[in-house]
């Protein structure tokens, strides 16, 4: 009674200085038990309102999903007094999803009446105390994460505030075991964030051992990192409880009689997620029901600027496509959802088949068939925070005078050679590479070779990687390695007709192009076989792709379009329901008589001239561009430095470069620091 009377007289101090009038006869004094907010608090506790939870296990077995969503609407609000709430309710859900007919089968009915059972045996929680430290424990499975804030009363027993928990959306349920555990983790921090926040310490307690030192791990997945500035904001301590004593959380995330029976992992594809999250971005789902509508659409489902720019959307198979010109290729629009935008972009810049190339080149390889408001600087951003590339690729150097070559006149009419050596020893003792460049195109050809490599294997290998494919060069530009100034190749070139040019001696920017190739090859491998530095050579194919993928900056073009006129699939652009053709050479032969039968020789002459002219004009355009890059290579290439410039505060994190510094020293300071 004391501490009661002496929050009221706390409360009547505060309405009497801000001049507040109450109702007595509204007013109820010395009560053991009031109604606040749909819930009944005592000196016990806060227990739901017996009217509400009456109502829920009255209900009828629903007959549709309006039915559903009313009776599901009514039990969410007493969601915080259940225990596995989450996981009872899913089943439900499913029934609740866009185009799902409406089956009540058994399982929806176990379900039903589970969600009535725990919340008529919903336990009465507590009240929170400010003065007191909390708990949490937290827990994810399959499909869903749930969380408990905890608080000790006076006896030391732990007793539960608020339990909370959430189904995984269709994105979330493809992570990792560790990323749903952290999930929930994060999870609870928001949902008790008015209780946590502040510089009282507090625990976690999860049943993943792993997540003890995941803030302090050094390697981090790009969705983690962004995760450890918001667990940054909480002073907590993460501590380990087995899973057969962590019951509670274990509760709230999982149902064993409906893991197994009716829960399935959703393995879905890019494009299936990209689908999927339509549906919670707001500037996007309007325009992807207005379009799905076709006829029965409605103008007011739009904004004003959404009807101005409709034209440039096309909706096709549930994927909606942006052009911004009627003459561009259509690419497919991603919705607004973080996971889905780092997915794409780690699949075009740290697969293997993309290189861990530059920003240019990835934002380049990433808008040929994806588009997204602010994409460039998303780019940029995950560019310049690949932790990969930080610590394999060196910073930019002042660069020496440019000589330049005249521009070839063709692909593969000039080509330019170089070697690559100090490469770890493979399986077979190559700890080499020899590099073939057009020097039109810059499509790159790689072969392994070992330091012993002679001229006769190097004239074999040039025959093998490149002239098979696309014959003999004109010229042939190289530095006056004793293996390309051999009696072989004095003797080869000769006889096939063509000119080998050799470089200034001391000066490898004649051959510059090689030399940049070069550069970036090593840069690739650094980034490729970080992992494992002796498997490069296995690499190679995957390494020479991304670098024939990728847009040149002097071309304007992929090496692979300007000698085939056409662009390569690769997995991040493959379709999951593209059928892959199986018939056979007769066939194929058949079917494509059937198509041009009705094609006259005048009009197939036509098209074969538009295509000559296109190549022509694409050469023409790429021999402009190179010629205009050259010059303004040439008036930059005296200026030293290139504004790769740094500034540092005292306490910054840096990847230290240890490779001219003792590693004892760098530890000891390390250390001392």
């Amino acid at each position: 009674m004391e501490v009661h009377l002496g929050h009221l007289r706390r409360v009547l101090d505060v309405m009497r200085a801000n001049k507040l009038y109450a109702n007595i006869d509204k007013c109820v004094f010395a009560s053991p038990e009031i109604k606040v907010l749909g819930c009944f608090v005592s000196n016990v506790g806060v227990r739901a309102d017996p009217d509400k939870v009456k109502a829920i296990a009255a209900w009828p077995t629903p007959r549709s999903q309006k039915d559903l969503r009313k009776w599901l609407g009514l039990a969410n609000y007493l969601h915080k007094y259940s225990a596995g709430y989450a996981g009872f309710a899913k089943p439900l859900s499913s029934l609740l999803q866009k185009d799902v007919d409406w089956r009540w089968e058994q399982e929806h009915q176990d379900a039903f009446d589970s969600i009535k059972a725990s919340l008529q045996e919903a336990p009465v929680l507590a009240l929170p105390d400010e003065t007191k430290p909390f708990s949490v424990v937290c827990d994810a499975s399959d499909y869903a994460i749930g969380c408990a804030l905890l608080q000790a009363d006076t006896a030391g027993h732990e007793r539960v505030i608020s339990f909370q928990s959430r189904q995984l959306k269709a994105a979330e349920r493809n992570y990792p075991v560790h990323d749903k555990e952290l999930l929930a983790m994060k999870y609870a921090l928001v949902k008790f964030r008015v209780h946590l926040l502040g510089s009282r310490p507090f625990v976690i307690y999860t049943d993943h051992a792993s997540l003890r030192t995941a803030t302090n791990s050094p390697h981090l997945s790009q969705r983690m990192a962004r995760w450890l500035s918001f667990f940054a904001k909480y002073n907590f301590r993460v501590e380990y409880k087995p899973g057969k004593l962590n019951v509670l959380a274990d509760a709230l995330s999982r149902r064993p009689d409906y893991e197994l029976a009716h829960i399935t992992r959703v393995t879905t594809d890019l494009y299936d997620r990209i689908r999927m999250a339509y549906r919670d971005d707001e500037a996007v789902a309007p325009i992807v029901k207005f379009l799905k509508a076709g006829t029965s659409a409605k103008s007011d489902w739009l904004s004003s600027r959404q009807r101005s720019r409709l034209h440039r959307y096309e909706l096709k198979e549930g994927l909606l496509y942006y052009r911004m010109e009627p003459t561009d290729p259509p690419r497919v629009v991603v919705p607004n959802d973080e996971d889905v935008k780092f997915d794409i972009l780690a699949e075009a810049h740290d697969a293997p088949s993309s290189g861990h190339l530059d920003r240019e080149k990835t934002f380049l390889s990433v808008s040929q068939s994806f588009w997204w408001t602010h994409m460039y600087k998303w780019v940029a951003r995950y560019v310049k925070t690949c932790e990969t590339c930080q610590q394999v690729k060196p910073a930019g150097h002042s660069s020496a005078p440019l000589q330049s070559l005249p521009v070839p006149a063709d692909c593969w009419k000039s080509m330019s050679l170089d070697f690559i050596f100090g490469l770890p020893a493979d399986g077979h003792g190559n700890t080499g590479i020899l590099v073939f460049v057009c020097r039109l195109s810059k499509m790159v050809h790689l072969s392994p070779v070992p330091v012993t490599v002679t001229g006769e294997q190097t004239a074999r290998l040039f025959v093998d990687g490149v002239f098979r494919y696309h014959g003999l060069p004109e010229t042939i530009v190289s530095d006056r390695d004793p293996r390309l100034t051999a009696a072989l190749w004095k003797t080869l070139f000769p006889l096939l007709g063509t000119r080998l040019q050799m470089s200034t001696a001391d000066h490898p920017q004649t051959d510059g192009q090689t030399e940049r190739v070069n550069r970036v090859l090593e840069d690739t491998l650094r980034s490729v076989c970080a992992a494992a530095p002796r498997t490069w050579s296995t690499q190679l194919p995957v390494v020479e792709f991304a670098l024939n993928n990728a847009v040149h900056a002097s071309t304007g073009f992929t090496p692979f379009y300007l000698n085939g006129f056409r662009h390569l699939r690769v997995p991040l652009t493959l379709r999951g329901d593209t059928d892959s053709s199986i018939l056979s050479g007769g066939e194929a032969r058949k079917a494509l008589s059937s198509q041009v039968s009705d094609v006259r020789p005048v009009s197939l002459r036509k098209q074969v001239e538009s295509f000559m002219d296109t190549k022509l004009n694409i050469v023409s355009r790429v021999r402009d561009a190179m010629a205009a890059a050259q010059d303004k290579q040439k008036e930059y290439s005296d200026k030293q430095g290139r504004g790769n410039l740094s500034i540092f505060e005292v306490g910054d994190l840096v990847l230290l470069d240890t490779r001219n510094l003792p590693l004892d020293t760098v530890a000891l300071s390390a250390a001392t620091s």
